[in-house]
């Protein structure tokens, strides 16, 4: 199996913070392009959003048409979205036409307001369900969605302060959502609740290129831990993923590495979600109090992943107490 990374910029070592309007960016913002396609993706650092990675934990990407640019996921900070947007610019003057939001978390949605104000306000393409989050419209905000941003703006100042807010979708859809732009054909796919309610794919057909969102992570522990992650649903996707045909030849997860074995890029999340569903329920089926079964279950192969403490012991209980329940009923 071959990974490609092709870096059109590639710094190690950032001379001095990029500017922005919400605030200077130190990180390298590296953009990779899948070959032989217009196709372009960042990748975050792995890892739970902080003033260390200034909130770039997710991937975003974008796809250049002849009649304009499609985005996909707008990164976790405004001052992201806008150096996302700067990088566009470095590959085409065209203008950015939709943004198609794989799910409203936090670390994919922030950089939307630099594309509403810079942008021109491109069309944002969501499931339906973002809206029971953002509130239905750009005028409202809903109570989760203001907790998150009060606790990113202590996280994430100044990147996400006082000014910060949040973009709702234009344009939102239950299942199944295609649009064709520049003799490109974009299937959006609802594939949740997994990891969250209104959880979305892109694939780019004729290009073969999906990007996934969150429904697969790639080298950090996934967070489970929300009353609206569904396990069962999650590795339906999974094994949809697996078996979509034609396979897509290139994949852009959520968070991770691209790569350009389908089958590899699945394996991690399916795996690990198996293996605590698997640990858990077997403490819950036979009265296995849950600190006792956490630490007497083998994390050996996860432990020194990025966001294992941040993540692993909430994601084990709350899977804990839904094989309980299950135990019961």
């Amino acid at each position: 199996m071959v990974v490609f990374v092709l870096a059109l910029m590639s710094f190690s070592v950032l001379a001095e913070p990029v500017k922005t309007p919400y605030g200077a960016v130190s990180l390298p913002f590296e953009l990779h392009q899948v070959p032989e396609a217009p196709v372009y993706y960042l990748i975050g650092e792995s890892g739970v959003p902080d003033s260390v990675n200034e909130g770039h934990t997710s991937n975003g990407g974008f796809v250049v048409t002849d009649a304009g640019v499609v985005v996909f996921d707008a990164l976790g900070t405004p001052a992201l979205g806008y150096r996302m947007l700067q990088r566009i610019r470095e590959v085409t003057d065209k203008p950015v036409t939709h943004v198609v939001i794989s799910h409203y978390h936090a670390d994919h949605i922030y950089g939307l307001q630099a594309f509403d104000e810079h942008a021109g306000s491109p069309e944002v393409i969501a499931q339906q369900l973002a809206l029971g989050y953002i509130g239905g419209d750009r005028a409202s905000q809903g109570e989760a969605a203001q907790r998150r941003l009060e606790q990113r703006r202590e996280a994430l100042f100044p990147w996400v302060d006082e000014n910060t807010y949040l973009v709702a979708p234009d344009t939102t859809f239950e299942k199944d959502y295609t649009f064709e732009q520049g003799g490109l054909t974009f299937e959006v796919r609802h594939m949740g609740p997994a990891h969250a309610p209104g959880d979305s794919i892109m694939l780019v057909k004729e290009l073969g290129v999906l990007f996934s969102g969150d429904v697969i992570y790639k080298g950090r522990i996934p967070f489970l831990d929300s009353p609206d992650t569904d396990i069962e649903r999650w590795l339906q996707g999974l094994a949809y993923l697996d078996k979509m045909y034609p396979t897509p030849r290139f994949i852009i997860p959520g968070h991770g590495d691209a790569s350009d074995d389908v089958h590899e890029a699945i394996s991690f999340t399916q795996g690990y979600l198996k293996y605590v569903r698997r640990k858990m329920g077997a403490a819950a089926g036979n009265f296995v109090p849950f600190d006792e079964a956490y630490r007497n279950t083998d994390w050996s192969q996860y432990e020194d992943m990025p966001a294992f403490d941040a993540s692993n012991r909430g994601n084990a209980y709350r899977i804990y107490l839904e094989m309980e329940t299950a135990s019961f009923n």
